[in-house]
């Protein structure tokens, strides 16, 4: 069953900065969809749209269907509902996120208050299940941000996602200021959340590693648009898009000699979304760019069973017709 459905999504920031352009998704109930891409790409933008958090005076243009809903075309009453409701957002840097000056069992307690319009002693109750439920003593529901580590901050953005138990989840950077211990907690709770509640996860990161480790596909993104699109370890260990190649080979793979004593780097940045290149944004970049490529942009085309690719070397594959589906098995 389908869950969310992004059609041509386009997303301009006041001074005409284009950080979304034309992104197509499709994510099932009970299935992972993974985000990656650098800084500046557009993964953070795509997420704070898909809730319509974006900042005032921001055009966005295309659908987002959630349960056959759409969301750009909501009433704000209805977008209150559906926030927590419907679906909910972790986000990047949990002590950023939280409320300094209110104990976290009261944050957690207030979207049960808001969308459940339970008693104050059946929210508190809820917390303390919460925080049970991601590892952590009801107890330290009484707790100030401040008083909990990093990983327990992280704990506590999860138990408020899952307060009014929403259909879909999307977690943004949610293991970026994490040790490698912590994170990998972190990531089987998340997991674990998913696979008991039948939710969708939209899981945003940098990492193609984590993200091949914990999702079902992976799209990633480059200068606002995705690049590639296919089952997250398809893509990560065998790319059909360069720059998704060198996202994939920046990460040493444990056991493999050869990437752990000659890391491959990315030279250079995203460009400007206020300034793109002509022709194919990533070809200034591009080991293998032809010179067409700086004049004539790719669309995403058929790579091989169901995946997606934005490149010339693809080139000779039709173009694909529909958002390939993101919820069905790799």
């Amino acid at each position: 069953m389908t869950l969310l459905e992004v059609e041509g999504l386009e997303v301009t920031y006041p001074g005409g900065v284009a950080a979304v352009r034309g992104v197509d998704l499709r994510l099932d109930a009970g299935r992972k969809l993974g985000v990656a891409g650098e800084s500046g790409c557009g993964k953070s933008t795509l997420a704070l749209a898909l809730l319509r958090l974006l900042p005032a005076g921001t055009r966005v243009g295309g659908r987002i269907l959630l349960d056959g809903e759409d969301v750009l075309t909501m009433k704000w009453g209805r977008v209150r509902a559906v926030r927590w409701a419907g679906a909910s957002i972790v986000f990047q840097g949990a002590m950023h996120a939280l409320n300094p000056v209110h104990r976290v069992g009261d944050q957690i307690a207030e979207p049960v208050l808001l969308h459940r319009r339970a008693t104050a002693a059946a929210a508190r109750r809820r917390a303390g299940e919460l925080l049970e439920r991601v590892g952590l003593p009801a107890a330290r529901a009484s707790a100030y941000p401040h008083e909990l580590s990093g990983g327990q901050r992280q704990r506590v953005m999860i138990a408020m996602a899952l307060a009014c138990d929403p259909r879909l989840i999307v977690a943004d950077e949610p293991t970026t200021a994490l040790d490698v211990m912590v994170q990998a907690q972190i990531l089987r709770l998340i997991e674990r959340s998913v696979a008991e509640r039948d939710l969708g996860l939209i899981m945003i990161s940098h990492d193609l590693a984590v993200l091949a480790d914990t999702c079902d596909r992976l799209a990633v993104m480059y200068a606002g648009r995705v690049v590639e699109e296919g089952p997250a370890r398809a893509v990560y260990e065998d790319a059909r898009h360069p720059y998704a190649g060198a996202l994939s080979a920046a990460f040493p793979r444990i056991g493999d000699p050869a990437s752990r004593l000659a890391p491959h780097g990315l030279p250079g940045d995203p460009p400007d979304p206020a300034a793109l290149p002509s022709g194919c944004a990533f070809h200034p970049r591009c080991a293998v760019a032809l010179e067409s490529c700086g004049t004539r942009d790719q669309a995403l085309r058929e790579a091989g069973a169901g995946r997606r690719a934005a490149c010339v070397h693809v080139a000779g594959t039709a173009p694909a017709r529909n958002p390939t589906d993101t919820g069905s098995a790799p």
